[in-house]
């Protein structure tokens, strides 16, 4: 059987001032390298997207993190500056592929903007700059240059017994990983199960309650260290083998 194909949502990113449709290489590597499956990457469209028809292409989704973050609008609240970066283009492809391959069945594993984007398809609200409420600690980048120092496995998050991110991951309770972030869930999607926790009690991981197929999101990222950390392997390869019995069952 050929390596299945899943769609991964495209950012917009500006180079040498020309607007670039982009992804970054952790998360090909990622899908290609452990997950198996090939990425094809949609570009960021504010209109004109056919999305039913990218999803009879592709036999899984990925949506990926970026340093934007989902317009507030999006979730009744009125923007400012501080809110930003945002990526209208990537919010308007993003959000509706989503409620989509959720619809239809298709796997989707969704990482850091990537379960903020899940939260708000389905009904949820965000919270922005977490580290600054009382209690919550400062999930933020730390400032470093080298990027495997920035996204080291430093913070625990406890992963619900029976939960299906315990059954993907093949383990349940404390498990350390690598979580960059200054917004989060604050009211979590009606359809949306909280799946696993910080020590602080921010939302690290969800599932689509009553979902057709694999509907994980994860507030971490799985995909830097998923070729030598057990708990971001086992997730990628446990999302691949999703994406291969979805292509199974629904061979063109």
């Amino acid at each position: 059987m050929p390596m299945p194909i899943i769609a991964i949502p495209a950012d917009i990113r500006q180079l040498d001032k020309v607007d670039w449709h982009a992804v970054q290489s952790q998360y090909i590597n990622a899908a290609v390298k452990v997950a198996r499956v090939i990425p094809l990457l949609v570009p960021a469209l504010e209109d004109g997207h056919d999305l039913d028809a990218v999803l009879d292409r592709v036999d899984g989704v990925l949506v990926s993190g970026s340093a934007s973050n989902v317009h507030p609008s999006l979730y009744g609240r009125a923007a400012t500056d501080a809110d930003g970066p945002f990526d209208p283009a990537r919010d308007a492809t993003s959000l509706p592929l989503i409620r989509r391959a959720i619809a239809r069945g298709i796997p989707l594993l969704a990482i850091c903007r990537g379960i903020q984007e899940l939260n708000v398809a389905l009904g949820g609200t965000l919270a922005s700059e977490i580290q600054e409420q009382p209690g919550i600690w400062d999930h933020r980048k730390p400032p470093v240059e080298s990027r495997d120092e920035m996204y080291a496995i430093r913070q625990k998050v406890f992963v619900r017994e029976g939960s299906c991110i315990a059954q993907h991951l093949g383990l349940a309770g404390a498990i350390e990983v690598n979580s960059l972030h200054r917004q989060a869930i604050a009211q979590t999607a009606r359809s949306l199960q909280v799946e696993a926790t910080a020590e602080d009690g921010t939302i690290e991981a969800v599932s689509v309650i009553d979902a057709r197929g694999f509907a994980v999101g994860v507030q971490w990222h799985p995909e830097y260290w998923a070729q030598t950390d057990s708990p971001s392997r086992a997730l990628f390869e446990s999302f691949g083998d999703a994406v291969r019995a979805y292509a199974s069952a629904n061979a063109r």
